[in-house]
């Protein structure tokens, strides 16, 4: 159960001054705090400068638009010189992967593992996911409270990791903690002491360094770690780059996906005539998938570094400035989406959000982390008329991934 403090322990966002304002506090995020900070920025400094945090001085860029323009000048505004999220990079263990690096080297990366999201490749997973979908399903126990984030959400998408990497299957909950420790360090914001972080990596790394010895010596396969041994861009990598490479794999497959399946059921709990709805007409599942990774916004942020001075709205971005794309703030600019703080499930335009990113950088995964959360819904209403939440959620301390640690809850089958 949550230990959650109540919101009137943080400042006003209302009375503070504007200037005082730093929205990347990683409690206001474990505390669902944040939402009227950045709706006063949407409203009164779109683009607003924090001169103090503990992560240094940022821009914030909150609403939908002015991120778009962020997005679509990867020459200005650097994934490469600074890193992808507001966390400074240690400078004696510095991973390196495509999503934190510019094109032309950006391109040639990415290009090589696209394929195991290319159409064909999903449309043989699809099978996969709903079989898997349904027995964790099936194993669950009805008529008592457990925790959904554990038996369903990590369950899920830790075997489609271990699928997509073709790692051992026994050993698939390895993947979770280690995406887990990529994520919570003390440096970030998190729990997790910073050399327990680096102890976790280096054994992901050595582990992934075995599995690329064996498929570097076999036939080029349809797994990532074939595709990244067998691609003439990415096989000389050093092994810093594979470890990047191989935690931005990680963790881009294991947050949107679990955090969203967490999401869907606590937002149609909080909203019982959208449950309705769907318990009415099970089509509606892809639009409110959609729906449901707009409104959890898996990843409340992505950085960029400017390259050179810029003029964004009426503000001067220096060269060498942070500048903070909030993605969670993006989702909620009622310019550009209608009522953007109801939750509904037949939504028009409801994949029309930033949740994946947008431009160069957009999201890989995005068709499948939609077909995983589609098919385990279709999965869901088949056996359960409700899946009743009994408590409130604890959420992860970070101000990066947007996620939940427990969500209580207890099955009512049709």
């Amino acid at each position: 159960m949550s230990e959650a403090i109540n919101i009137t322990e943080f400042p006003d966002a209302y009375a503070m001054p504007l200037e005082d304002i730093d929205v990347s506090d990683p409690m206001l995020f474990k505390n669902d705090a944040f939402w009227p900070y950045f709706e006063r920025l949407r409203k009164e400094d779109p683009v607003h400068y924090c001169k103090n945090s503990p992560f240094g001085s940022y821009w914030s860029v909150t609403k939908f638009n002015d991120i778009m323009e962020v997005e679509k000048n990867p020459e200005v505004f650097s994934s490469e010189t600074g890193g992808i999220t507001i966390f400074e990079r240690m400078s004696d263990f510095k991973t390196s992967s495509f999503i934190q690096m510019d094109p032309p080297k950006h391109d040639v990366q990415r290009r090589t593992v696209t394929g195991v999201v290319a159409p064909t490749n999903l449309a043989l997973l699809q099978p996969i996911i709903r079989k898997r979908a349904g027995e964790i399903l099936d194993r669950l126990p009805l008529g008592e409270t457990f925790n959904w984030v554990e038996r369903v959400s990590i369950e899920l998408t830790t075997q489609m990791l271990a699928t997509l990497f073709d790692f051992p299957f026994e050993d698939r909950r390895k993947l979770t903690y280690w995406s887990d420790m990529a994520t919570s360090s003390e440096v970030n914001g998190g729990t997790t002491p910073e050399a327990k972080r680096r102890e976790a990596l280096l054994e992901c790394l050595e582990v992934f360094t075995g599995l690329w010895n064996e498929r570097i010596n076999k036939k080029p396969g349809n797994d990532l770690i074939s595709m990244l041994a067998h691609g003439k861009d990415t096989q000389n990598m050093d092994p810093m780059e594979y470890l990047g490479n191989l935690i931005l794999l990680i963790v881009g497959g294991n947050d949107t996906t679990r955090n969203s399946i967490s999401g869907g059921v606590y937002f149609l709990n909080q909203n019982p005539a959208e449950y309705d709805k769907l318990r009415n007409n099970p089509d509606l599942i892809p639009i409110m998938v959609s729906e449901v990774i707009r409104y959890q916004t898996p990843l409340a942020h992505m950085r960029r570094t400017a390259t050179r001075d810029y003029q964004l709205r009426d503000k001067l971005i220096k060269k060498g400035d942070k500048v903070i794309m909030w993605y969670v703030s993006a989702n909620r600019d009622d310019e550009v989406i209608t009522n953007p703080n109801e939750f509904q499930i037949d939504r028009d335009r409801s994949r029309h959000h930033m949740s994946f990113g947008f431009g160069l950088h957009r999201c890989m995964g995005n068709r499948l982390a939609e077909m995983q959360l589609k098919t385990v819904w279709e999965e869901i209403m088949k056996r359960f008329k409700f899946v009743e939440v009994v408590g409130e959620p604890e959420r992860v301390q970070s101000c990066f991934v947007k996620g939940y640690e427990t969500l209580p809850v207890r099955l009512h089958p049709w």
